[in-house]
């Protein structure tokens, strides 16, 4: 074979690769515009079940912790006590559910079966997660939006640094879309996909200074309550609206995004592996 021949041949295989990386990179977009147009429609699908009822518990926390209660605890943080609570309770609604959204579409998926579809397709594995990560942003993003219309009902809702508002929600709303990610890869049932909401989120949001500074409590406390991850998230949250937290924003941040990080590769790694969806 001549060196003209084998040239022509290197060059005819280099072009093939790179028509072939074009093609999977252009497939990868079309799956994850596919995956992310099909949350969003399910979501919009189902309003009733996904937007209207946090938006209702919401407003009884505002009517009973704000207005009831709040009116005999007076001011915190130098606001009043129905303004503290407000950014805690967005951010408790993005929170569980960004995780809800996910966990459930994901877990129906493995029980429908129609999630090996898309492990068949040349999906990867991170397009997928990118996928189901969107589709719980925008559910947390669109709850956490109307929380916020109900909240200006009983206080007056300002905010003191957008950009780290934004960038907090988004942060947040992220990290536990993967984390319910992770919980519908191990789930076997419906009743596993409730143990993690019910026995950690639960206790976790409330002890995450959603109703009281951690300045109230004593030193032991305190460095209990700092070891907790979403009082971080919910102090970064109210620090971008309320310009008061009671952590360093520079720590907050750092722990949600090495949070967001550690999550993303986990789920990666439990996809690679075929962990809870190989049998």
């Amino acid at each position: 074979m001549s060196e003209r021949q084998r040239a022509f041949e290197a060059e005819l295989a280099g072009t093939l690769r790179e028509e072939r990386d074009v093609d999977l990179v252009r497939i990868n977009l079309i799956g994850l515009s596919t995956i992310v147009r099909k949350e969003v429609r399910r979501i919009l699908r189902i309003w009733v079940q996904t937007i209207i009822p946090p938006a209702i518990t919401m407003t009884l926390y505002f009517i009973i912790f704000g207005s009831l209660i709040g009116r005999r605890i007076g001011d915190m943080d130098g606001v009043p006590y129905t303004t503290f609570i407000a950014p805690g309770l967005i951010m408790m609604s993005v929170i569980t559910n960004s995780f809800g959204n996910v966990v459930s579409s994901f877990f129906s998926g493995k029980l429908q079966l129609h999630l090996e579809e898309m492990l068949v397709a040349p999906l990867s594995n991170v397009t997928i997660i990118v996928g189901y990560v969107v589709g719980g942003i925008v559910r947390g993003l669109l709850v956490g939006g109307l929380v916020m219309v109900v909240a200006m009902l009983f206080t007056d809702i300002y905010v003191a640094h957008p950009l780290v508002t934004l960038t907090t929600v988004l942060l947040t709303a992220g990290t536990f879309s993967v984390a319910g990610l992770i919980n519908a890869i191990y789930a076997k049932t419906f009743d596993d996909i409730s143990i993690i909401p019910t026995f950690v989120l639960t206790p976790l949001t409330y002890l995450g200074g959603v109703f009281f500074s951690t300045s109230l409590l004593s030193p032991f406390w305190q460095s209990v309550a700092h070891a907790n991850p979403i009082l971080y998230m919910v102090n970064a949250f109210r620090y971008g609206m309320l310009g008061t937290s009671d952590v360093s924003i520079g720590a907050a941040y750092a722990i949600m995004g090495g949070s967001f990080a550690a999550l993303f590769v986990l789920a990666i790694v439990l996809l690679n592996r075929g962990t809870g969806i190989r049998h």
